[in-house]
């Protein structure tokens, strides 16, 4: 698993490549939440293009992500995904939950690849 984050403008893109899986899933939370909490990054995309495999550990740190955005009032937007990526978040249903992209441009622009998938789709409950 390898991990770089560079800036885009006022977006900070996490670029997260290999497998995440139980084993590793500590690292990207700690990316992913230290750049939230620590950094407090007003815009957080993340790049799953070279995501090969995703586990239910590696799903968790995803939402803990969003959940910590939203509380913060960051965004948190995944691109890139991957055939194996997109098929976990499409059978967890959480396709539209995450504001999904197809292309870093489409992520740094803020247009959602689908009309559904949205920012703050996931508000049940509140």
């Amino acid at each position: 698993m390898d991990i770089v984050t560079r800036h885009e403008g006022e977006a900070t893109i996490l670029a997260l490549s290999g497998d995440i899986t139980l084993y590793n899933t500590p690292e990207v939370r700690k990316a992913i939440l230290g750049l939230l909490k620590e950094k407090r990054v007003a815009q957080l995309l993340v790049d799953m293009r070279a995501v090969r495999y995703i586990d239910s550990s590696g799903v968790a740190s995803l939402v803990e992500g969003l959940k910590a955005s939203r509380d913060l009032g960051s965004r948190f937007a995944l691109y890139g995904l991957t055939r194996t990526a997109r098929e976990v978040l499409e059978l967890t249903r959480l396709m539209r939950v995450f504001e999904v992209h197809e292309t870093e441009q489409q992520a740094l622009a803020g247009n959602p690849a689908k009309p559904d998938v949205v920012r703050g789709a996931g508000n049940h409950g509140q």
